[in-house]
């Protein structure tokens, strides 16, 4: 039988503005979105019965229909009429509930692999539109780069890549719910200057200047989430006293990164971190 194999890297928000509630109860967003070389990977095999099996050495996820991988495998089933199985096997490193998309990285790999495995033949437009049924955050993991991310995320405009630099991710021990903090934020009723410049962090990314893109790095959904977790600020905090050049956190939490142009600064930066932080990966952007 033949087997595909298919990484499924993080993504962090450079910047991350949420512009209105929509009617239809979403929000309207405004993101830059870039993957770094941290991953999942998936390792798909055909089944000859009409199945789809999921296995994890990871003790955490659920492995049946709650998991967006799964989802994934019955929605190209469904939607191509394909009658034959998939055993896929998730080799998960990506935290979970971390606000880096990893469930999403999850099935975006998955569309692309059974594309493959099962000779679908899907163009990408395709994929991405049926990511968006999974999830805000899918179609821009199925075609992954740097994006600036539109409407509830899945109007894609990509971009340059930002300068190469080490990212240092944390995630204290909590998990914060992406639906609990966007129902906390009253985005109808936020300032002019809550909101970061999207055009400038575009500016400073195709500039290629670093110091820019750390100067320009903004969340709005992050005073909702320190409000919620005072340890994302103090590790937020904690980054920034350990020296990264900038630091914010990763869409709704509770993961904080931080940019660092020397690699001198890294193992000061991840020791300190590692004394009340157990997750902490020191990655590079995937330009």
């Amino acid at each position: 039988m033949m087997k595909i194999y298919e990484k499924a890297p993080a993504k962090i928000n450079l910047l991350l503005d949420v512009l209105r509630k929509r009617e239809d109860g979403f929000h309207e967003v405004e993101m830059i979105m870039t993957m770094v070389d941290l991953a999942d990977r998936l390792e798909m095999e055909e089944l000859p019965r009409d199945t789809i099996i999921i296995s994890s050495q990871a003790g955490y996820i659920p492995l049946d229909e709650k998991n967006l991988a799964f989802q994934a495998a019955k929605l190209i089933k469904e939607r191509y009429d394909v009658r034959k199985g998939v055993y896929i096997h998730l080799d998960k490193k990506i935290p979970v509930a971390a606000g880096l998309a990893g469930g999403s990285s999850d099935a975006a790999a998955a569309l692309r692999g059974l594309n493959r495995l099962w000779g679908l033949q899907i163009p990408e437009d395709e994929l991405c539109r049926l990511g968006a049924e999974l999830g805000s955050d899918v179609p821009f993991c199925v075609t992954g780069g740097t994006a600036v991310a539109r409407g509830r995320g899945e109007k894609l405009e990509p971009i340059a890549s930002p300068p190469q630099c080490w990212v240092v991710l944390a995630k204290p021990p909590i998990n914060v719910s992406t639906a609990d903090v966007y129902g906390k934020l009253r985005a109808n009723e936020l300032s002019a200057s809550d909101h970061p410049s999207t055009a400038g962090m575009i500016s400073a990314i195709e500039r290629g200047s670093f110091g820019d893109v750390c100067d320009g790095l903004g969340n709005v959904l992050e005073k909702v989430t320190l409000d919620l977790y005072p340890e994302v600020l103090q590790l937020k905090e904690s980054m920034q006293r350990l020296g990264a050049d900038g630091v914010l956190m990763s869409g709704s939490g509770p993961t904080v990164f931080g940019l660092v142009s020397k690699e001198a600064k890294l193992a000061r930066i991840y020791n300190g971190l590692r004394g009340f932080c157990k997750e902490v990966y020191v990655v590079r952007m995937l330009t």
